[in-house]
């Protein structure tokens, strides 16, 4: 049953649906501009903290008992934290190697951890590796039986580490394109996501792309003779998330020319999700749709940056997908004006507090309204769709200090979310508490430019392990995963 305009009208009059905020995040407000303002912070103090630069932010952090205090620089040039923490190089790509004695691939992306045999942890991590294996030093193996494209470069690697600190390491599936996000599933697989549209014969590719892939981290022989699941249909996928309740898939999609969707995927009736299940679908089971945003006066909303602050809430309605495998127009391109909201760069989600946290990396001239980075949370029960952070346009990334471009995200058994950040200038993980205030983790150190210009590559695949004793993150480039230990504690509001 569709969520009606007359409905949300009026369900927003008698809850203060328009105002409210939902589910356990709320405002984030750290960047120069931020547009956000939290039950605890203003958004001008948080403003002034961003403007003093990082070790300023993290003292008043530090002041208001949220956080681990300033970040330490990092002898070795890699990771800089906070005092009592470390970190440990799990894998490195150039360095280190697979059980096949292959090198590690590149451009580590999307991760999840999983509990493996014996106490071990278990880590699914994608590789961003777009296009022909000729462009890549280090492409993904092309083990046998695990291979969807011979042509292409792109996969998944397992990566276990086990008690006392040994790492194994090897592929997952191989011969897939652009591996950017995905996501876990309640049954403990991986379902990493093609960021391309690549059909045959384009950029040297053999087979289609642009579809998800399941993964299983216990069971290799799953993961043989690799099969998209086609009906939750073919475009830039980045992250996917599993309605545990309802078995609802939804799904985020990073694009431009027009700015991509967020889909729902509906399983058909008497389908139960399950190990192995996904593989068994037709290509046209169940009903993939878009969606479509009004506010609480029921006026149609086109672009999700139309939103400048947080709290505000928009009812959702689902539109059906024509074409779901886009064979001559993309699926974004398949609606017209006024049928589907948009949104620019539709990037990492993460499943909590019965419903979906999704992320907006950034959006400049190609929307209507700017902003540096926004993390929406959907209920499924309520039909809404909840702006928890947003931050405006930093007008220096080159200065430490503030953050901009969240991208990978997860939320933390120590309270709130910690966030990949993948902006311009200075890299970080970053933390934000229940309501709103934001700390610093970690800063990426190593520097893939040169001293006179120098660049630092996004961090990807932030997680924690199962027991919540180690957060997991990837450098991207040259694609490095990372574990980081410490004092974690809950973190106040």
């Amino acid at each position: 049953m569709s969520l009606t305009r007359r409905d949300f009208a009026r369900q927003s009059a008698l809850t203060g649906a328009g105002v409210a905020l939902a589910g356990s995040v709320g405002a984030l407000a750290t960047a120069p501009n931020a547009l956000a303002a939290s039950e605890t912070e203003s958004a001008a103090d948080a403003a002034d903290a961003a403007h003093a630069g990082q070790g300023a932010q993290a003292s008043a952090a530090g002041h208001h008992g949220v956080g681990y205090g300033p970040l330490l620089p990092d002898p070795a040039g890699i990771l800089a934290l906070p005092a009592g923490f470390k970190y440990r190089v799990i894998t490195y790509s150039g360095k280190t190697k697979l059980e096949s004695g292959e090198i590690t691939p590149s451009n580590h992306d999307g991760t999840a951890t999983f509990c493996g045999p014996r106490g071990a942890t278990l880590l699914v991590n994608n590789h961003e590796l777009k296009g022909p294996r000729a462009s890549w030093q280090y492409p993904v193996p092309l083990t046998e039986g695990l291979v969807y494209d011979p042509a292409a470069a792109g996969g998944c690697t397992v990566v276990e580490v086990r008690p006392g600190g040994r790492v194994a390491e090897w592929v997952g599936i191989a011969g897939t394109s652009t591996n950017c996000a995905g996501g876990t599933t309640p049954w403990d697989t991986w379902l990493t996501g093609e960021e391309t549209e690549d059909k045959a014969g384009q950029n040297g590719m053999t087979k289609d792309h642009g579809y998800i892939f399941e993964v299983d981290p216990e069971d290799r022989r799953a993961n043989r003779d690799p099969r998209p699941v086609k009906a939750f249909g073919r475009y830039a996928h980045e992250a996917v998330v599993i309605d545990p309740k309802r078995g609802h898939a939804y799904l985020t999609e990073d694009a431009s020319g027009p700015n991509g969707l967020l889909y729902r995927w509906t399983p058909p009736a008497g389908f139960r999700h399950g190990r192995g299940k996904l593989r068994t679908l037709a290509d046209d089971a169940g009903v993939l749709q878009a969606f479509k945003c009004f506010d609480s006066g029921g006026k149609f909303v086109d672009d999700l940056s139309r939103a400048t602050k947080t709290g505000t809430v928009y009812g959702v309605d689902w539109v059906d997908v024509p074409d779901r495998d886009a064979r001559t127009v993309s699926v974004r391109k398949q609606f017209a004006d006024g049928q589907v909201t948009r949104a620019r760069k539709l990037e990492g989600m993460w499943w909590g507090d019965g419903g979906t946290y999704i992320v907006s990396s950034y959006a400049r001239d190609e929307s209507p309204v700017q902003h540096d980075g926004a993390v929406w949370f959907y209920d499924p029960k309520r039909r809404t769709l909840t702006l928890k952070v947003l931050l405006g346009v930093n007008p220096d990334p080159s200065v430490d200090g503030a953050f901009d471009g969240p991208d990978n995200i997860t939320v933390s058994p120590y309270g709130g979310l910690v966030i990949a950040e993948d902006g311009e200038g200075v890299q970080h993980l970053f933390g934000a508490t229940d309501s709103g205030r934001t700390y610093p983790i970690a800063r990426n150190e190593l520097n893939i430019g040169t001293e006179d210009e120098p660049e630092y590559s996004e961090f990807t695949g932030v997680t924690f392990s199962p027991d919540g004793h180690t957060l997991y993150a990837n450098i991207q480039t040259p694609g490095i995963m990372l574990a980081i230990t410490g004092p974690w504690k809950r973190q106040k509001r």
